[in-house]
C-alpha cells in the first residue's frame, strides 16, 4: 500500500498550486493523507477529484468550514498499520513521547505545521514524519511531500523532493 502524504498546502494564495508530480504522486497513491492547512474546501475537494481516499485533518489557518468538516486529530488504518494523524505536534522537545501518548495504538503519527521535513524513529519502531510543504517551503531547503509504504508488515517513510 502506497500512502501520499501532504501538509501545509495553504491554497489559494495567488496563482499557488500543487506542483505537476506532487499531483501525480497524489493519484497514483491508494490513500492520500493531508496533514492540515489546506485553507479552504475547495483544496479538499481537488484531493478527492484524484480518486484514492483522502484522510485530512483541520489545522490552525483552516476556514471556519474547513474545521467543521475535519477533526483536529485522527487514525487511519492502512493494511498492518495504524496511523495517526494531527496538524501541529508542539515543540520539538520530547515531541516523539507525546505524540506516542496521544496516539498510544499507532505505529506512526503524520504531522505538519512547521513546514520543516521531519522523520523520527524510536528504538522500538513507533515513527514520527512530518512531509514539509509542497507550496510553501518557508525555511525548508526544497518544498516537499512523503510517501509511506506499508509492505511485508512494515511501514517506510519517503521524502520526495518537489522541482
Amino acid at each position: 500500500m502506497r500512502i501520499a502524504l501532504i501538509s501545509d498546502t495553504h491554497m489559494p494564495k495567488g496563482d499557488r498550486r500543487l506542483p505537476d508530480e506532487c499531483v501525480e504522486r497524489l493519484k497514483a497513491a491508494d490513500l492520500i493523507v493531508h496533514a492540515g492547512d489546506l485553507v479552504t474546501m475547495d483544496v479538499l475537494r481537488a484531493l478527492q477529484s484524484y480518486g484514492p481516499p483522502v484522510v485530512a485533518v483541520h489545522g490552525n489557518v483552516d476556514a471556519p468550514d474547513v474545521r467543521a468538516a475535519l477533526p483536529a486529530a485522527t487514525q487511519v488504518e492502512a493494511a498492518v498499520a495504524n496511523i495517526g494523524v494531527i496538524h501541529d505536534a508542539g515543540p520539538a522537545r520530547g515531541r516523539i513521547n507525546r505524540l506516542r501518548k496521544r496516539f498510544p495504538n499507532a505505529h506512526a503519527v503524520i504531522f505538519g505545521h512547521s513546514h520543516m521535513p521531519l522523520h523520527e524513529l524510536a528504538e522500538d519502531g513507533f515513527q514520527i514524519f512530518n512531509p514539509g510543504s509542497p507550496t510553501e517551503r518557508r525555511r525548508a531547503p526544497h518544498r516537499t511531500m512523503g510517501i509511506a509504504t506499508v509492505a511485508d508488515g512494515a511501514l517506510a517513510f519517503e521524502l520526495v523532493v518537489l522541482g
